[in-house]
C-alpha cells in the first residue's frame, strides 16, 4: 500500500480522536473541565463534575470515535481493493493514532484524556474478545476497590495480555496493544500517586474543585 495512504490513515484517525468530547460537553454547560475535579477531559472526571448522564455520554462518544476510526479505515481501504495484510496493518495504525489523538489533542495544546475508553472502542474492532476480558477485569476491580483508576490500570494490563495470549501470531497488534497499555498506565501516574497517598476519589464522589494532588 502506498505510504501516502498510511499517512492519511494516521492523520484521519488522529483528528477523529482529537475531538475532545469531555471538554465540549463541559463547555456547553459553562464549565472548563480542565480546571475542575482532576482536570482531565475524560469520562470519569466528566461524570464527577457534570453528573452521570453527561459522563456516560462522554464515555460513549470517546469509545465511538475509537471504533469509528478503525471501522472507517477498514471500509475505505477494502473498497480500494487494498491487500488484506495491508488493511490489517492500517487498521492497527488507525487504532493507535485515534488514541494518540484523544490523549494529546491538538485543539487543547496537546493535552487530553487517558485513553481507556478510546482504546476500548478501537479494540472492539481489532480484538473484541480481548475487550470483553478487559471489561470484566475493569468491573471486578472497581467493585472490589471502589476506584475507577484501579479498574482502568487493570484494564490497561488485561487488554494487551489477553491479545498476546489469543492472537500471538499478529505481532504488530500485540506490540501496539502493549504500547497503548503502557501509555495508559503512564497517563494514570497522578492517580497512582493519589492512591499511594490515600487521597484518590472513590466511585460515587462528586467534585467540582481541583484535586490537590493534580
Amino acid at each position: 500500500m502506498p505510504i501516502l495512504n498510511y499517512i492519511l490513515v494516521v492523520l484521519g484517525a488522529y483528528l477523529l480522536g482529537s475531538i475532545p468530547f469531555g471538554y465540549l460537553v463541559a463547555k456547553a454547560k459553562g464549565i472548563d473541565i480542565r480546571t475542575a475535579g482532576s482536570g482531565n477531559i475524560g469520562a470519569t472526571n466528566a461524570m464527577r463534575v457534570l453528573g452521570k448522564p453527561a459522563g456516560i455520554f462522554v464515555l460513549l462518544m470517546d469509545m465511538l470515535k475509537g471504533l469509528a476510526a478503525v471501522w472507517l479505515c477498514t471500509e475505505i481501504l477494502q473498497r480500494m481493493n487494498i491487500a488484506a495484510a495491508d488493511v490489517q496493518t492500517a487498521r492497527v495504525i488507525a487504532g493507535i493514532s485515534v488514541v494518540l489523538g484523544h490523549n494529546y489533542t491538538c485543539w487543547l495544546r496537546f493535552k487530553g484524556g487517558k485513553g481507556i475508553a478510546t482504546t476500548g472502542g478501537a479494540f472492539l474492532a481489532l480484538a473484541p474478545w480481548a475487550v470483553l476480558v478487559a471489561i470484566v477485569v475493569f468491573v471486578l476491580l472497581v467493585l472490589l476497590t471502589k476506584y475507577v483508576s484501579v479498574g482502568s490500570i487493570g484494564t490497561a494490563i488485561a487488554l494487551p495480555t489477553t491479545i498476546w495470549v489469543m492472537t500471538p501470531s499478529d505481532l504488530f497488534l500485540c506490540i501496539v496493544a502493549t504500547l497503548l497499555g503502557v501509555m495508559a498506565i503512564y497517563k494514570h501516574k497522578s492517580n497512582i500517586q493519589r492512591l499511594l497517598a490515600g487521597t484518590e476519589n472513590r466511585v460515587g464522589k462528586k467534585t467540582s474543585a481541583p484535586e490537590a494532588a493534580k
